[in-house]
């Protein structure tokens, strides 16, 4: 269930944005100004952001500059959806980093299609074999090899260890994996994270190392082995 961003000061849209997005199965967070939206990148990746450009504390272009210059959000899917409408704001839009434009007003059925075709296209750009250190993860034989050995894991150990190795080098909270493993809030099963990382590091034995726990945040991998 991807997560996505909403960025806009216009309750109206917000609140149309907000309710078709929920019914078509994505969990949603909505910001009205850039500090709030800031925040929260810090704490959780959302998968896809629709950004409206006239905020009242800062334009859209300087957000998706500000987006695309950070290693942590360059690659998140941005669609601007804003009332200008001239070609040269399309242009500056995509120029500074946007993967897609939406005029407003515009239809509800076109934004979930354009969304869709995005997260589609993003997710297809992820290499399907991915290394960290000793471990290998092979998407499309859904496999994953310490040392060439093969370790049978569990549907959500998989998931969950795809996503740190997708994310490697970077923390992840235990809200961030909950949304994007699970698909729920992290206040329904707090212990669900812990326990998934506890199994997963025992059956990559010694490469079970390289997961680390961040105190007080979440967790990471890295090609190092270090703490528990």
């Amino acid at each position: 269930m991807p997560l996505i961003y909403i960025v806009e000061d216009d309750p109206s849209i917000q609140e149309i944005e907000i309710i078709a997005l929920k019914n078509s199965n994505y969990m949603v967070r909505a910001f009205d100004r850039a500090s709030t939206f800031y925040s929260a990148i810090e704490e959780v990746l959302p998968d896809l952001i629709l950004l409206d450009i006239m905020l009242p504390d800062e334009d859209g272009y300087k957000i998706i500059r500000k987006l695309r210059s950070s290693p942590k959000s360059k690659n998140i899917p941005v669609i601007m959806i804003t009332a200008k409408t001239t070609e040269m704001d399309m242009v500056k839009g995509l120029d500074n980093g946007a993967d897609d434009y939406i005029r407003k007003p515009f239809s509800v059925m076109e934004l979930l299609s354009r969304i869709r075709a995005l997260l589609r296209r993003s997710t297809e750009t992820v290499s399907s074999k991915i290394y960290v250190g000793n471990i290998a993860l092979d998407h499309e034989r859904h496999a994953v090899y310490v040392n060439e050995h093969n370790i049978n894991l569990t549907l959500k150990e998989y998931e969950l260890l795809r996503y740190l190795m997708i994310n490697k080098e970077h923390v992840l909270s235990r809200e961030a994996i909950m949304r994007h493993v699970w698909g729920v809030d992290f206040e329904i099963e707090s212990r669900t994270v812990d326990m998934h990382i506890k199994t997963l590091r025992q059956k990559l034995g010694d490469a079970g190392s390289q997961i680390h726990t961040v105190r007080g945040v979440g967790y990471s991998i890295s090609a190092e082995g270090g703490d528990e």
